[in-house]
């Protein structure tokens, strides 16, 4: 009976093996032998907008690095650099940019893999994504598979969900972050009322604030140390992974959860890296 029993699950086994092969188009094997060539095949996308002060530019779903240079013009500039081993493979996946009253919306668009291409490994394109923004803009970004570096902005910043390291040269909005794979350098010209928010980071941060600076730092759940270099703060352990610190005269709210790393707390610097300094 167990050998009847084997039998007909290899005969079925069989048969959807054949029907996956019929199915898969030719498209994937041409992709899969493109895949071994020297060379990948590239194209870029160039777009220009207004944007109006307090306009959300939202990043989603990029698979690459982004790169946000910051100045007083009006003017958003987009670059979307995008590369893959095959043109089957780059035309699979697609950058989309929308623009509409008070947003920017740049996201990648899931590929549609084939069997083949999942099983064999088959590569997907990969996206470089460089903006020219005004400062007076909000930034979110959210499933990025790449570093982010931003220039000075004069808005809220939000990032969730990035596979990479984080800079920004200069906020003066609220700022969150929350499940990151990197560490974190943001420096500080002011610091809003609704605070700061760090959860789920996977690596240090660096928070370097002005000298009038006037907060209460809270962190909670930590594998590592909460360490300031600012005079007159002093960083009380209340017990394993709690630590918290009074900047200043107390004020705005720095939140801190399940943090992978070290909390490192220094007066801001002169650098702007990310700027375009116009």
């Amino acid at each position: 009976m167990k050998r009847i029993v084997i039998a007909i699950l290899l005969v079925v086994v069989a048969g959807i093996a054949g029907m996956v092969v019929r199915s898969s188009s030719r498209g994937e094997f041409r992709e899969l032998a493109a895949s071994h060539s020297a060379q990948d095949v590239s194209d870029v996308i160039r777009q220009s907008f207004e944007l109006s002060p307090g306009t959300q530019v939202e990043l989603i779903g990029l698979n690459g690095s982004v790169t946000v240079e910051t100045s007083d013009s009006q003017t958003a500039n987009v670059v979307v650099e995008r590369t893959a081993s095959s043109q089957d493979a780059l035309d699979r996946r697609r950058v989309v940019i929308e623009s509409s009253s008070g947003s920017l919306r740049i996201r990648g668009e899931k590929s549609n893999t084939g069997f083949f291409s999942r099983f064999f490994g088959g590569s997907e394109a990969r996206e470089r994504v460089t903006l020219k923004l005004p400062r007076e803009v909000s930034l979110f970004a959210k499933g990025i598979n790449g570093a982010v570096t931003v220039g000075e902005l004069k808005g809220k910043v939000e990032m969730a969900g990035i596979n990479g390291r984080i800079q920004i040269a200069r906020a003066s909005g609220a700022a969150s972050f929350k499940g990151i794979n990197g560490n974190i350098v943001i420096a500080l010209s002011r610091l809003d009322q609704e605070g700061i928010t760090l959860s789920g980071v996977n690596g240090n941060i660096d928070l370097e604030l002005p000298a009038d600076a006037n907060a209460d730092l809270e962190a909670h759940g930590m594998n590592g140390r909460v360490v300031s270099e600012l005079p007159n703060v002093t960083v009380d352990q209340s017990k394993h992974g709690n630590y918290s610190a009074r900047i200043g005269s107390g004020g705005s709210a720095i939140d801190a959860k399940g943090i992978n790393g070290n909390i490192r707390l220094s007066r801001s610097g002169d650098s702007r890296p990310a700027d375009a300094g116009n």
